[in-house]
């Protein structure tokens, strides 16, 4: 391990294990955690603690942890709930500097667990203790042969020493996962359950993980995200070291999404959050476990690709289709053969479709030289960003199998790209292939799916924040409710672009405004409370005169307050028409659990519809926010179509970036910044309504 930046060195390398509560009977939850300790070969003073015995699976037990001689570093409590006040406050005479509480009967169960685990916090932490639990399950350490854990997926023996880490707040499926990750042949350095996490946190495992030597990818099963600002800090960290994390959060439904008065609240809620805040750091979503282990077999075995270019060879034509189709789905592409390459490879074998897919056909049962003569073009002439090459059951086959093998990594040697072999396997010839770097798989799609995640991996890892943040003057802002023309104004001074503008208190001064303007111009009701202005017919455009000007502001300032009672109407603001352009929303939303984000998307008043939107954590730089604007499904549309002008992206990013400063420097007070409409052109970015609403605030 690395320095113990964390400290939960003395969960996952503890130099001394006292087990408080032990059971001679290995099966028990107080003899697991012995028994499992030594078959993995912990080589530090175990002491089991039962005060009525005084051996404990051939170990000299202890009636109390204070009896023990020497030092312990790691407490594991098997203990009833009741009785885990006075055996932390023995640990804590002790010396004791971590412990894993299985008990169960706190937070889980309701208000009186929730206190009852309050207390216990106050007193491992006034010892100055770790503790991770309650109600959990554990964790194991392959380096150290640590097992402060009673869960099953140790039974039969460990794991396989390896590479991945595992982190879950499920213990049950956590116990799955390592079963599952056994019964796959993965290599794991690591395992851990946090359970209440009424202290040690998974984004706190996850920092640990990141930094550790042994673990070169990480999974996480998450129900929750607790402590928001350390797992950010463990992503970053993580893209830094450029090693794969991939999380499986459950819990999808948008339960951070608010009614608020503000379409960014419903286009931005809990769960899209989560995604691009984890996008935004380099790690990856997985919907399914396999998905998940599939990612961690791909980041532990082979290297990862330089970019999304697939070259596919087979023997069947119709596997290569079905493998083509899986790139495109999952976002890879599949660049055809040099025209040079392919009648070099036609001449070979003219029976042959060497484009990409390669198909070979069955036709190198006959020439096996054809199989390392079309690899090594395809890695010269195609220079492919990885591969996967289809063999069916040749792999397996007894007089096939040690000849594919030899042939395909002796073309390998040196390549440095994934190369994913998709055939039948059992697990020695499995092992011979990954141990040379090379994926196996029995399912074309899976294959394709798993390089195209680590190709996006690999891409999140290049994508590192460029450019400085945008100074906004004082970026301050007053805890209340904005109207458009104050929401605006405070826009303005943060140097987003806005049109010259005023409001009028009667009609006949909104006309007098409207004249010294110049026609037409557009007019809009004005009030803190009117978010949605259209629904109340709170807006009108392209008035022409004065007249019509005057008829209008009459009749909203007539219509609107009896259709909103309670709402504050401070007049109507004039302005000038804006003319054509694209019209976008921008905006950040505090999230009750990612913290602010900042949000554009394309349609203004019809965001709700189109929901196409790009999400991130501010604050973000105009350089990360043109990112974000390529990533709209619609970001065609900014370039121009139908003979219309492209707009300024840059300009846009700019907008991005200082309403998201705003938004981070007032996380504490603003619940919503939002422009909306954003009307971009050739000529830049102008922000034609805006809103502001203080934290808490509801429709």
């Amino acid at each position: 391990m690395t320095d113990d930046v964390t400290g939960l060195g003395a969960f996952f390398a503890p130099r001394s294990i006292a087990v408080i509560g032990a059971s001679n009977d290995p099966g028990r939850i107080g003899g697991r955690p012995v028994d499992f300790c030594k078959a993995a070969g912990f080589d530090g003073p175990l002491y089991p603690v039962n005060p009525t015995r005084d051996e404990v699976q051939g170990l000299k037990a202890f009636p109390d942890v204070e009896s023990i001689p020497g030092p312990v570093d790691l407490a594991v409590l098997a203990v009833p709930s009741a009785r885990v006040p006075e055996t932390l406050e023995a640990c804590g005479r002790k010396g004791v500097r971590a412990v894993v509480v299985f008990s169960a009967g706190f937070s889980e169960v309701g208000a009186e667990g929730a206190a009852a685990q309050a207390d216990m916090l106050e007193i491992a932490q006034r010892h100055g203790i770790r503790m991770l639990g309650p109600n959990c399950l554990g964790f194991y350490s392959a380096a150290s042969g640590a097992c402060g854990t009673f869960t099953t997926g140790l039974e039969g023996g460990m794991p396989a020493r390896g590479k991945i880490g595992l982190i879950t707040q499920s213990g049950a499926y956590g116990t799955h996962l390592l079963s599952m990750a056994k019964a796959r042949r993965l290599g794991v350095a690591g395992w851990v359950s946090t359970g209440n996490e009424a202290d040690v946190s998974v984004a706190e495992c996850l920092e640990y993980m990141v930094e550790s030597d042994e673990v070169g990818a990480i999974g996480l099963y998450m129900e929750g995200v607790n402590r928001v600002e350390t797992l950010i800090r463990a992503l970053a960290r993580a893209r830094e070291l450029r090693k794969p994390v991939t999380i499986m959060k459950v819990g999808s439904s948008e339960v951070g999404a608010r009614a608020v008065q503000s379409h960014t609240a419903s286009l931005a809620g809990s769960d899209a959050s989560f995604q691009a805040v984890i996008k935004q750091f380099g790690a990856v979503r997985a919907e399914t476990t396999e998905e998940m282990f599939d990612v961690l077999y791909a980041a532990t075995t082979g290297p990862l690709p330089r970019g999304d270019r697939l070259g596919i060879l087979t023997v069947s034509g119709g596997a290569g289709v079905l493998m083509a189709d899986a790139a495109e789905k999952h976002g890879l592409s599949v660049p055809p053969m040099p025209e040079a390459s392919v009648g070099k490879l036609l001449e070979r074998n003219p029976f042959a479709s060497p484009r990409n897919p390669v198909d070979i056909t069955a036709h190198a049962l006959n020439d096996f030289d054809l199989i390392p003569e079309y690899l090594a073009e395809m890695m010269r002439a195609g220079d492919y960003d990885c591969y996967t090459a289809f063999f069916t059951s040749w792999t397996a086959s007894p007089v096939l199998g040690p000849r594919l093998r030899k042939v395909l990594l002796e073309t390998l040697a040196g390549q440095g790209k994934p190369f994913a072999l998709i055939g039948l396997f059992d697990d020695e010839q499995a092992g011979a292939y990954e141990r040379e770097g090379v994926l196996t798989f029995a399912d074309p799609s899976r294959a394709v799916a798993a390089l195209a995640t680590m190709a996006r991996v690999a891409q999140g890892f290049d994508r590192v924040a460029t450019g400085a943040l945008p100074d906004v003057g004082a970026p301050g802002i007053a805890v209340r409710s904005m109207g458009e023309a104050e929401a605006k104004a405070r826009l303005a001074a943060a140097g987003v672009p806005v049109l010259p503008e005023g409001v009028a208190a009667t009609a006949d001064e909104a006309a007098e405004m409207a004249a010294e303007m110049g026609f037409p111009v557009v007019l809009k009701i004005v009030s803190p409370q009117i978010a949605h202005k259209t629904e109340v017919g709170g807006v009108a455009l392209n008035l022409a005169d004065a007249d019509a000007v005057r008829a209008e502001a009459a009749r909203m300032l007539a219509e609107i307050p009896a259709k909103v009672p309670g709402a504050e109407i401070e007049g109507v603001l004039v302005s000038p028409m804006a003319g054509e352009g694209v019209e976008l929303i921008v905006g950040s939303q505090l999230d009750p659990v990612m913290g602010p984000m900042v949000m554009v998307g394309l349609g203004g008043v019809l965001a709700e519809v189109l929901k196409d939107v790009a999400l991130a954590r501010a604050p973000v730089t105009a350089e990360a926010a043109e990112g974000m604007l390529a990533r709209l499904k619609g970001a065609a549309i900014l370039d121009g179509v139908r003979g219309r002008p492209g707009v300024d992206r840059r300009a846009v990013a700019e907008v991005i970036a200082r309403v998201s400063v705003l938004a981070a420097a007032n996380a504490e007070g603003v619940e919503s910044i939002e422009i909306n409409p954003l009307l971009a052109s050739a000529e830049g970015a102008v922000a034609l309504d805006a809103l502001i609403l203080p934290r808490g605030e509801e429709a």
